[in-house]
């Protein structure tokens, strides 16, 4: 008899064993599968945060997380970008150069660095920063970089050579060629400006910026008549009215007042602007 409640008091003690490491087993894989949720939700807000959510909260998102993470490079650099974002250039240098000084950072970070660097207008600082990264590294932003410090430095040569490395480098060229467009309106090189300002529009028909530009580059060349373009009511008002000043620049007064009032009678509200020049005008 008592041998057989000895079997019986081991049979429950196995039983119970068995049962509490089976639950601790679940225990562990419902933590794990938590700690694993956590951070596929973690990763899309960062995404959220990095890409459609207000600049500026994005920015107090990631600087709350870098405080509390300080070891972690994705949110220094979170940070670094949201920066960007919020049009806060002199505090991006500063994020993306503590990323940089991180163990774990890389060329790419470097070539950013010197990207908020130019926005910061910090040339100088850009340019060291380029000639820091490797010549291996041919990536199309750093490309785009120095042909944009070489324009700085009126290399005119040098900033071709780069705005056309980095022209082969990327599948989305209305950016570089904009920028490269630019380039030669400053140095007078007018119909060279119109055609690259006209070839980034055509990879992207509603960046108007390069419409703008396009029109600069005209007006230059006393063309005061308005490209086919795809534009609004209203980006025809803007753009007549940037064809109007550069007319009235020119001395052709005019043509910029005939210019504004079209601009006036265009714009689908009160363009105060433009009312604004073409009272200074008749004025006198």
């Amino acid at each position: 008899m008592r041998h057989r409640f000895l079997v019986s008091i081991c049979l429950v003690s196995s039983v119970a064993l068995a049962a509490c490491e089976k639950n601790v087993n679940a225990d562990a894989e419902v933590e794990r599968a938590v700690k694993d949720l956590n951070v596929i939700d973690e990763t899309n807000l960062n995404d959220i945060m990095l890409t459609v959510a207000d600049p500026d909260e994005a920015v107090a998102y990631f600087k709350k997380a870098a405080l509390a993470n300080p070891d972690r490079l994705d949110m220094k650099r979170g940070l670094a970008v949201s920066y960007i974002r919020a049009k806060r250039p002199r505090e991006a240098v500063t994020a993306w150069q503590a990323v940089v000084d991180h163990p774990d950072s890389t060329h790419d970070d470097k070539v950013e660095l010197a990207g908020a660097q130019i926005r910061n207008g910090d040339w100088s600082a850009a340019e060291a920063t380029l000639n820091s990264v490797p010549p291996t590294v041919e990536t199309y932003k750093r490309y785009r970089l120095e042909a944009m410090v070489a324009d700085s430095k009126k290399q005119w040569k040098k900033a071709d050579s780069f705005y056309e490395t980095a022209l082969g480098l990327t599948t989305k060229p209305a950016g570089v060629l904009n920028n490269w467009g630019y380039s030669k309106l400053t140095r007078g090189d007018f119909s060279g400006a119109e055609k690259l300002f006209a070839d980034a529009i055509s990879y992207d028909p509603k960046l108007f910026t390069a419409k703008n530009n396009l029109v600069l580059a005209r007006g230059a060349q006393r063309k005061y008549d308005l490209p086919i373009l795809d534009v609004t009511q209203d980006e025809q008002a803007e753009l007549l009215y940037t064809l109007a000043l550069s007319a009235i620049k020119q001395g052709d007064v005019k043509t910029g007042q005939g210019l504004l009032k079209e601009a006036i009678e265009t714009h689908p509200q009160h363009f105060e602007a433009a009312a604004r020049a073409l009272r200074a005008l008749e004025t006198g």
